[in-house]
């Protein structure tokens, strides 16, 4: 009889980890725009995530050719770009895309009014 413990399928308590290995969420595709300097990731669930090419200094730094030249890596939980030699996961960018929208609308110029 054995005394281990099947860890397998113990469930995440990471947000992040839950949407991508619990839910299979995962990218479909990627559009390089080096002119916007942006990224858009296009997700099997149709939501569309964007993030700008300066959060990632050699992206940022790439031509266009080159930052079309990308494959995803382990069934769309990631991007490579092997000629500039780097990777992106998902969970990286989910919470890149967070972080650029929270500060955005913070940095916002609206007026927030509350109501108690």
């Amino acid at each position: 009889m054995s005394t281990l413990k099947k860890t397998t399928d113990k469930k995440s308590a990471d947000p992040f980890d839950k949407l991508i290995f619990e839910r299979g969420l995962r990218i479909s595709n990627v559009i390089a725009d080096k002119k916007q300097k942006t990224l858009l990731i296009i997700l099997n669930n149709t939501k569309v995530l964007r993030i700008r090419l300066s959060d990632y200094k050699k992206l940022n730094s790439a031509s266009q050719t080159q930052l079309s030249n990308w494959k995803l890596i382990g069934n769309g939980v990631g991007i490579g770009w092997s000629e500039l030699d780097e990777d992106l996961s998902l969970k990286g960018i989910i919470r890149t895309a967070a972080l650029n929208s929270a500060l955005e609308s913070l940095e916002s110029k609206r007026e927030f009014s509350f109501v108690a």
